[in-house]
């Protein structure tokens, strides 16, 4: 499944729309905590297509089956920009410069790979049984990393 992005900002909220009414089709509620990071994965994403690039992008999906409980999900965002992401420190003021890190740290895996001209960015969550562990869980300290962020050029 794929939707074409406009390089317009309005365009994020469409995005996001759009992948919520495909969750459905393959069993995933609005409210499972799946569910909300994705979206918050396709917001950030389709942000950084449509701010950085001011180019057109396109949104893929690749969700599972409704009967598979244990699953991957997949998200990409494919651009026409060759730029790769760069990481950005940005001050506790900043307004902007944290997608990638959210995408870091709520995503299983993602990566990036050059695309014809551009390039695609691109995300894995694992659908499972087992709830996902709470930032808590991970014993991470959040100041190890304060000043940190990346952004996808």
């Amino acid at each position: 499944m794929q939707l074409e992005i406009r390089p317009d900002p309005s365009e994020v909220g469409r995005a996001r729309r759009w992948a919520r009414s495909r969750l459905a089709v393959c069993g995933i509620e609005v409210d499972e905590p799946l569910a909300e990071i994705l979206i918050l994965l396709v917001s950030e994403l389709v942000t950084n297509a449509v701010v950085h690039t001011g180019r057109p992008a396109v949104l893929r999906l690749s969700l599972p089956d409704a009967e598979v409980e244990s699953a991957t999900v997949r998200l990409e965002v494919a651009d026409r920009s060759g730029r790769a992401p760069v990481p950005r420190c940005v001050d506790g003021e900043a307004t902007g410069g944290r997608g990638l890190a959210l995408v870091d740290g709520l995503a299983d895996r993602w990566g990036w790979s050059p695309e014809g001209a551009g390039k695609s960015i691109w995300c894995e969550l694992d659908r499972c049984d087992q709830p996902r562990k709470s930032a808590e869980a991970y014993d991470i300290e959040a100041s190890a990393y304060e000043g940190f962020a990346f952004e996808a050029v």
